[in-house]
C-alpha cells in the first residue's frame, strides 16, 4: 500500500538546536520538572482552561477508519497530521524553551524523560535538544520510502506497527513537556482551544488504533504525567471514550 497524497516537499524541523540523538527513550522518575507556586493546581486543569476547545463532542467521530480506507493508510496519514501541527505548535513558543529554562525533559513535578544510549545508560537532555531529536528522527522516518511508502502497490514494512507505537509515545512525551512547562505561553497565545483539540483528538486516535499504553498516559504513581489527568477529565465530559 502506498501512503497516499503524502506531500514529497521537504518538511520543515524544529527550530530548536540541531539533534541527532534518534534513540529509544525511558522514563527517569527520579526528576524535578517544572512546578506550579505552592502547589496550585496547574492551569491546563483548571477551568476555563482545561475545556476549552474547537470540537465538541465525542472526538472518536473523527478518528473512526473511512469506508474503503486502508487501515495503515489512515494511520501513517494521520502520523504526519500529527507530526506537522505538533511541530508547528512547538515553533511559536521555541523561543520559551530553551537550554536554560528546560534543562530537562520534564513532563510534571516529579517526572524527567531521558534518552538510552546505545549501551543502555539513562542520559539526561534538555528539552529543546530531547524535542529536536524526536522531530529530526520522525521527519527522517516519514521520508523513507520503505517505512512510509509513497508508490501505488508498496506494501508496508513490517515494523511499521512497531514503528508507529514509539512515534506516538514520544509525541505523549513532547504534549506532556508543553502543557506543564509551557502552557501559559500557549494561554498567551490564546491557543489553548487549538492545543487542547490537538491533544484531545491524539489521544482518542491513540485508543482507537491501539497506539498508546495508559501507563504512558499516566505515568507511576510516584512519578505521574501531569497531562495524563486531561484523559480522566476529558473521559469525564464526554470527549473521550470512558
Amino acid at each position: 500500500m502506498s501512503f497516499f497524497g503524502r506531500n514529497k516537499n521537504p518538511r520543515k524541523r524544529s527550530p530548536t538546536p540541531t539533534g541527532s540523538l534518534s534513540r529509544e527513550n525511558s522514563i527517569n522518575e527520579g526528576g524535578s520538572g517544572a512546578t506550579t507556586p505552592h502547589g496550585d493546581k496547574p492551569l491546563y486543569l483548571c477551568s476555563p482552561f482545561a475545556d476549552a476547545a474547537l470540537v465538541n463532542g465525542n472526538f472518536k467521530t473523527i478518528v473512526t477508519l473511512p469506508r474503503y480506507v486502508d487501515r495503515m493508510e489512515w494511520v501513517a496519514m494521520n502520523i504526519y497530521d500529527f507530526y506537522t501541527n505538533l511541530n508547528e505548535f512547538y515553533g511559536v513558543i521555541t523561543d520559551c524553551c530553551t537550554q536554560q529554562s528546560c534543562p530537562t525533559m520534564s513532563a510534571g513535578p516529579n517526572l524527567n524523560y531521558s534518552w538510552i544510549t546505545p549501551d543502555r545508560k539513562q542520559m539526561s537532555l534538555s528539552a529543546p535538544t530531547y524535542i529536536d531529536s524526536v522531530m529530526s528522527s520522525v521527519q527522517n522516518l516519514l521520508e523513507d520510502e520503505t517505512m512510509f511508502p509513497t508508490k501505488s502497490g508498496q506494501d508496508f514494512h513490517q515494523a511499521f506497527p512497531t514503528t508507529i507505537r514509539h512515534i506516538y509515545r514520544q509525541f505523549l512525551r513532547i504534549f506532556a513537556h508543553i502543557y506543564h512547562a509551557h502552557f501559559h505561553d500557549v494561554l498567551n497565545l490564546r491557543s489553548e482551544p487549538h492545543f487542547n483539540s490537538l491533544f484531545a483528538h491524539f489521544l482518542a486516535f491513540g485508543k482507537e488504533y491501539g497506539l498508546l499504553d495508559v501507563k504512558d498516559i499516566k505515568g507511576e504513581p510516584n512519578a505521574p504525567v501531569g497531562a495524563g489527568l486531561l484523559w480522566e477529565r476529558w473521559k469525564e465530559s464526554g470527549k473521550l471514550e470512558a
